[in-house]
C-alpha cells in the first residue's frame, strides 16, 4: 500500500516586486517552500504547524494540484497532483477555514446535491451518505437554510459534510475551526476522530489552535521559513525543547511558599498560599513532588499542566537561531 503523501525535496519560489530605491520596484525570488521531504502513511493523523507565513498553505495548495512545485517531486494518493489534479479530486476531501466549497444562496442540502453529482455519486450511495452525515454531523436542523444565513459554526460543519461526501481517502484541513466556538471545535473534533477511527481517513491538518493538534494529531511536521525542523510525536517535541511539566496544587489550608520542594522550582503562589505551582525538574516525577508535598502539609487537589504547545513551537524556533 503506497503512503498517503509522499514529496521528495518539494520546493516552491514566487517572485515578488520590492522596493528598490524611491521609483524603482525590483523583482525578488522568495522561497515559501524549501526543500521538504517527508511521507504519510495511509489512516495516520498529521499536524503540520508553523507560524504564519511559514509555508504551510503553499505547501497544501501543492498537494492538492492548486500550485505547481519550482522544483521536487509530490506524490498524494500515489496521483501526480497537477496532471492528475480531476483523478485526485475524487480522493481527497479539503476544508478551508478562510473559502467555502457550498454555494451561498442555496440550502445546504443543495450544495450537498450538487457536489455529489459532481463526484458523480449514484443515487442510492449519496442518499445513504447523506443520512450517515446529517446525523453524525447535527445537520437536520439548518439543511433547508441558505449557506449565507448559517453561523460559523454551522458553515463549517457543513464545510466537513461537503469534504466528506465522496468517501475520500485523504482529508485535508486547511485551518478547519478557526473563528469558532469552544463547544463547536469539540463537535468538529470528535466528527474527524470518529471518521478516521470508523473509515480509516487520513488527516491532515494545519492550524494555529493547538487545541487541534493535541486532541487530533498523533505527529507533528513543523516548518519554518518553508523547512522541515521537526518530524515526530509531541512528547519528542516537548522533551527536544526541554520544556517541563508543571504541578499545581491546592492545600486543605494556607501554608508558607513551597521554595526548597526536591526536584521542583515554585513558579507562582496564589489565594494566601493555598494554591502553588511547581515546575518539575528533568528526571522528576510527579509523583515524587506531590509526595513531598503531601508529607508536608495536607492536599485538597492536584493537576499537572502540560507545556502549551505554542510555547514548544516558540522554543524551538528560538533553537533554530
Amino acid at each position: 500500500m503506497t503512503d498517503a503523501v509522499v514529496t521528495r525535496d518539494l520546493t516552491r519560489d514566487f517572485v515578488v516586486r520590492r522596493k528598490a530605491g524611491r521609483v524603482r520596484r525590483a523583482r525578488v525570488a522568495v522561497r515559501a517552500v524549501d526543500g521538504i521531504t517527508v511521507s504519510i502513511a495511509r489512516g495516520s493523523a498529521v499536524g503540520y504547524i508553523g507560524a504564519n507565513g511559514a509555508g504551510k498553505s503553499t505547501t497544501i495548495k501543492m498537494l492538492t494540484g492548486i500550485l505547481t512545485p519550482s522544483a521536487g517531486e509530490v506524490r498524494t494518493c500515489g496521483l501526480q497532483p497537477v496532471r492528475q489534479r480531476r483523478e485526485l479530486a475524487r480522493r481527497i476531501g479539503v476544508v478551508f477555514g478562510q473559502r467555502s466549497q457550498l454555494w451561498w444562496d442555496l440550502p445546504l442540502d443543495d450544495s450537498l446535491r450538487i457536489l455529489a453529482a459532481i463526484h458523480r455519486l449514484p443515487e442510492a450511495r449519496f442518499r445513504a451518505r447523506r443520512e450517515e452525515l446529517v446525523e453524525r454531523i447535527d445537520l437536520a436542523a439548518f439543511l433547508a437554510t441558505p449557506v449565507r444565513q448559517l453561523s460559523l459554526g454551522q458553515r463549517m460543519r457543513g464545510e466537513i459534510a461537503a469534504a466528506l461526501l465522496h468517501e475520500p481517502e485523504l482529508l485535508v484541513l486547511d485551518e478547519p475551526t478557526v473563528g469558532l466556538d469552544v463547544l463547536s471545535k469539540e463537535r468538529l473534533r470528535g466528527v474527524l476522530r470518529e471518521e478516521r477511527e470508523r473509515h480509516g481517513r487520513t488527516l491532515l491538518l494545519t492550524t494555529h489552535d493547538m487545541g487541534d493538534v493535541e486532541r487530533l494529531c498523533e505527529r507533528l511536521l513543523v516548518v519554518d521559513h518553508g523547512r522541515l525542523v521537526y518530524d515526530g510525536d509531541l512528547a519528542g517535541l516537548v522533551a527536544r525543547v526541554g520544556l517541563r511539566r508543571v504541578v499545581a496544587v491546592d492545600l486543605a489550608e494556607p501554608g508558607p511558599d513551597l521554595h526548597d520542594v526536591p526536584g521542583a522550582e515554585l513558579v507562582g503562589t496564589a489565594a494566601g498560599g493555598l494554591r502553588q505551582r511547581l515546575r518539575l525538574a528533568p528526571g522528576t516525577t510527579a509523583a515524587a513532588v506531590i509526595s513531598a508535598v503531601a508529607a508536608r502539609a495536607p492536599l485538597r487537589d492536584v493537576s499537572i499542566e502540560e507545556p502549551d504547545i505554542e510555547e514548544v513551537v516558540r522554543e524551538l524556533y528560538r533553537a533554530q537561531g
